[in-house]
Formats: C-alpha cells, structure tokens, sequence
C-alpha cells in the first residue's frame, strides 16, 4: 500500500539540499529511509526524479509517495498474551517471557512477538518491523520497547544509536571473580569459523558493556550488567570473555563442568531488569523494572542454599 504527500518548500528553506528539506518537513521518518524514497524515485520535485543533493527553493512542490513496510506486511497477526507494563499512544513497553522470539526467522516463523504486535496494534504492519527497535535473545527474558508511531520509531532508533537508552541486566554467570565490577570494551562480529556465534573479533562492531557483581557463591555469581551498547548476544560474548559465561548458555560454554555441582538451568541465566529512556514524544524521562522471572528467583535461591 502507498499514499501520496504534496509539500511547498518554504521560504525559510530555500535552497537547502532536498534530503534536508525532507528532513526537516517530515521529522516523523529517519533521514536514511528519505533518502532511500529519493533513490528510489518515491520523492519527486515537479514531478521530476532528482537526487538527493538536489537543491530546492521557496515554492518548489514536492511529491512524497509513502510506502508501508512490505515485510511487516507478509506476517500474519497472532493473538498472544503479552505482559504490558506501559502502553501509551506512542510506545508499549512488555515483559517478554523467556522463550518467546522476538522477530520472524529461519524455523520461527510463526508464534513471535512481531507476529503478536501485529494483532495487538494492526497498525504496526506500516512500521518497520513492527516497531520493534531492540531484541532480546529468545532464551532472554525481560523489558522491550516497541514503537506503535514512525515519530517514536525513529527517535528510539536515534536514542539507541546514541547511547541514552538504559539498560540494565541481571545474570549468573559461571566461577568466581576475581573484581566486583568492570567494563569490557571489546567489539563484535560473527565468529570467524562458528557462524552460530558470536565473538570479539578485530573489524567488529564497538559494544560496551559494565559489570558487578551483586552476589558471589561458590561456583557462580549473579551479576548486573549495564549496556552502552546492543550488539547480538553482548553480554554472553563479552562474559565468556571475561572466563565467565553464563550459567545455562548452551553457545558459549555456560553448561560446562566444574568442580562444584551446578543447579541445573535450562537457558542463559540472563533477564532485562531495568528500562530508562526518553519519551520520544513528551520528551519526559521514563523508567521501568521487571521482577526477576521465577526460574531465575529458583535458582539463586538453590545457589545460596549450596553455600
């Protein structure tokens, strides 16, 4: 589906760039996909295909065609229970259970949470992936936000990119640290050989993550985690790193044996615990917390009593 836009440059605008003009008058859209619709011939100026360099004046009229998002579109909307924890006209905040994936892929096609948003908000199928502008692990549970406008979805996306979206995690990690607290600052790629992993690797994409120990027991630590960044599978790379990996982590290394007997876990010992971001609308500062899921609570509470 397509709808067309006509716009008047004006004055104040004149002989700027048509990627700034655009910019500018529909703050709503990210300047990459404007100038993706100029490339593409979606942004016309009188009806003439230009580029984006192409400078506009005061009286210039320009034609917007707007797409929705054809991939969105291809899923099909499924009711599923989500777990709210803030919802306005603009964002929805979940709690998204352990288990759960969070977007369409290779043997998870169906039962995901782009599959559920797309039934609780239908008009999610004209944003990019259905407003879904962070992941979290399928095995990883807790706090997500979702944009529900093309405004919201593009300041997150700005936000995310420039570090002011807080992020905080809670794990448990394996052995004993020798420090209670640190940052690793390691970038991250695919694996050279092991394409299913991730790792620290030269060429990699930059990823922060600080860390401290909470509690430490004998064979294993419960740690928070905060992120600067959110690369894929961050905290289970830069941990393993660190000699640590994840109690439960199938991929990197989380089920190995120690001299300690282990309280069995059946996937990465990790959960979002905390949200803080800025409004993209409002502009207020917002914060939310997600209880630790039960199976986490378990298993804590089977580490100390191993004391």
């Amino acid at each position: 589906m397509s709808k067309s836009r006509g716009l008047e440059i004006p004055a104040d605008l004149s002989g700027l760039r048509l990627d700034q003009v655009v910019a500018r008058l529909l703050p709503e859209y990210s300047r990459g996909r404007l100038q993706q619709w100029i490339e593409a011939g979606q942004i016309t100026v009188a009806g003439q295909t230009v580029s984006v360099r192409h400078k506009v004046y005061s009286g210039d009229r320009i034609e917007v065609v707007v797409m929705s998002v054809p991939q969105e579109a291809d899923h099909a909307p499924e009711a599923m229970d989500l777990a709210v924890v803030y919802e306005d006209d603009h964002i929805l905040v979940i709690n998204k259970p352990a288990g759960l994936v969070v977007h369409p892929g290779a043997g998870n096609w169906t039962g995901t949470l782009m599959n559920a948003l797309l039934h609780h908000s239908p008009e999610a199928v004209n944003l990019p992936r259905a407003g879904i502008v962070h992941r979290l692990d399928k095995d990883t549970s807790g706090l997500l936000v979702v944009a529900k406008t093309l405004t919201a979805h593009t300041a997150l996306v700005r936000d995310l990119q420039a570090r002011t979206v807080k992020r905080l995690y809670q794990a448990v990690a394996l052995g004993r640290f020798a420090q209670t607290s640190g940052t690793v600052d390691g970038a991250i790629g695919r694996h050279p050989t092991q394409r299913t992993r991730m790792a620290m690797v030269a060429g990699g994409k930059p990823a922060v993550t600080h860390w401290r120990v909470v509690r430490q027991f004998a064979a294993a630590a419960q740690v928070e985690c905060r992120l600067e960044t959110g690369r894929t599978h961050q905290i289970r790379v830069h941990l393993t790193h660190l000699g640590h990996p994840l109690l439960g982590d199938p991929v990197y290394g989380g089920r190995r044996t120690t001299t300690q007997k282990l309280p069995k876990f059946s996937r990465q010992a990790l959960h979002a615990w905390r949200l803080g971001l800025t409004h993209p609308v409002t502009g207020e500062a917002m914060q939310w917390e997600a209880a630790l899921p039960q199976d986490m609570q378990d298993l804590l509470k089977a580490l100390a009593d191993a004391e």
